[in-house]
């Protein structure tokens, strides 16, 4: 008796892509009839690891994706080592012919994907690859010369003819499941919860992990905040200024075209939030282009800027113990939550290059290991964009002064007052420069500075004028 083409399994390799809705690569393996091996591999031979946040989210996030496969008649493999391997060692197990993944576009990521494919298809294997989790693919929108656009604006006109906003597809109600004995590890032979100090039992309760958390904070956002997000993002003491949606489109719990499907009956009232999805499909375009993104200036210019290394300044940064309120109120929300608000990301960020002279590859690290967000296209095309270094970037002689935006965007201080409690009872008059304030004042509120609350470690107007005096050495 000879096989049918239904007797050989189907692979399909999960990334970042832990959802079973409008997700391509599962649907067409599904459609194919053939028994499904659903694989997600923790791969080895990567140039960057995940941080320490990001294998937070993820080890929630498979389980998850596990449960909704057991939930439809499947059943998650987790395999740790090299992709090539693995898919070759279950191949060999099955008898597998066809192998199908959802493409991802960083640069070392992409090699192992087509070393692979060639590897598989060379073996007459079938091997299929689907765009998921952006509108477009990085490489469609072209400028009239057949460049790619390096502003974001420009670019975002255009791609509007050529991104995908047809309708998600559906979550699969049920596999055809291979039943052959694949060996699988488990979530708790990988590690990925850290345990000294275990700091994820702090972020569990700011997050609701996996796609139905996604759809959850989705359809809260869309139904109240979204109408008033323009003025309202920028607010970091309001609670519901954001979506709060960047950990799960980071690792594929949603995707955007699941996003835009939901804002499309009101589409006036949602085009300033969706421009935060083209300016996410903007960093990719970045990343794909410059795949060194995270650790070369994309500005070669800025190669010759000369950066300070100050062990002490870059702790008191991480640790939000500046001295300034805003900025620490941010690395500690970031340090509390895994998350922390954009208006402040641009903020720290700039106090950190500028304000410390620091380079901006150390704080593009620490974001990379403490956000539960962390993205390879959008943290290092947005710290390149404060640097100055970056595509579109904010020129370098825009420093962010770190009082006057706590003034401006936490006016009565309550963001400061939760994150940093030992000034909280500071009026707002000082709440954002507690080193104005008269000394009864600062002994009514409890505050000592040097010593329950850090003097400013870099006064504002010479770590200006110093930053400026860098930028222009660097170019002479």
């Amino acid at each position: 008796m000879t096989d049918t083409p239904t007797d050989h399994p189907v692979i399909v390799w999960f990334r970042r892509d832990l959802r079973l809705s409008d997700n391509p690569a599962l649907s067409e393996a599904v459609k194919t009839g053939k028994p499904v091996i659903a694989v997600y591999v923790m791969e080895t031979d990567v140039a960057r690891e995940l941080g320490g946040a990001s294998k937070w989210w993820l080890h929630h996030s498979l389980t998850k994706l596990s449960h909704a496969l057991d939930a439809i008649g499947s059943k998650l493999i987790l395999r740790r080592g090299k992709a090539g391997e693995i898919l070759d060692d279950i191949i060999n197990q099955s008898a597998a012919d066809m192998v199908m993944w959802n493409r991802r576009y960083a640069g070392d990521a992409r090699e192992r994907d087509a070393a692979i494919k060639s590897t598989l298809k060379d073996r007459d294997l079938t091997v299929k690859s689907y765009r998921a989790n952006l509108l477009s693919e990085p490489w469609s929108v072209e400028t009239k010369s057949g460049g790619y656009y390096k502003v974001f604006t420009p670019y975002w006109r255009a791609a509007k003819d050529f991104i995908d906003v047809s309708d998600p597809i559906p979550a699969p109600t049920s596999v055809n499941h291979y039943g052959g004995g694949i060996k699988t590890d488990t979530l708790d032979d990988w590690t990925l919860l850290p345990t000294k100090p275990d700091w994820g039992e702090k972020l569990a309760p700011h997050w609701s992990i996996g796609p139905e958390g996604a759809h959850k904070a989705l359809e809260s956002f869309l139904d109240g905040p979204v109408e008033n997000y323009a003025d309202d993002r920028n607010r970091p003491d309001y609670e519901d200024g954001t979506s709060r949606l960047s950990p799960h489109l980071a690792n594929g719990e949603i995707s955007p075209r699941e996003i835009w499907h939901a804002c499309k009956d009101n589409e006036y009232t949602s085009r300033k939030f969706l421009t935060e999805i083209g300016w996410r499909e903007f960093s990719y375009v970045l990343l794909f282009h410059h795949p060194d993104l995270a650790s070369a200036n994309y500005k070669d210019d800025f190669d010759k800027f000369p950066w300070e290394s100050n062990q002490d300044a870059l702790k008191a940064w991480q640790h939000g113990k500046t001295g300034y309120p805003f900025v620490d109120a941010g690395m500690r929300q970031l340090w509390q939550t895994g998350w922390q608000h954009n208006r402040v990301r641009m903020v720290t960020a700039s106090f950190l290059i500028k304000h410390l002279l620091i380079d901006w590859r150390e704080g593009e690290k620490w974001f990379h290991d403490t956000l539960v967000d962390a993205d390879p296209a959008s943290n290092a095309a947005s710290w390149q964009w404060v640097a100055g270094s970056g595509a579109d970037a904010s020129p370098y002689f825009r420093i962010f002064n770190p009082f006057t935006q706590g003034e401006k965007f936490d006016p009565n201080g309550d963001y400061v007052r939760k994150y940093v409690p030992e000034i909280a009872k500071l009026p707002k008059k000082y709440i954002h420069r507690p080193w104005e304030a008269p000394q009864n004042v600062l002994d009514y509120a409890g505050v000592k500075l040097g010593k329950t609350y850090p003097k400013p470690i870099v006064e504002h107007k010479p770590a200006r004028e110093r930053a400026l005096a860098a930028y222009k050495e660097s170019r002479s």
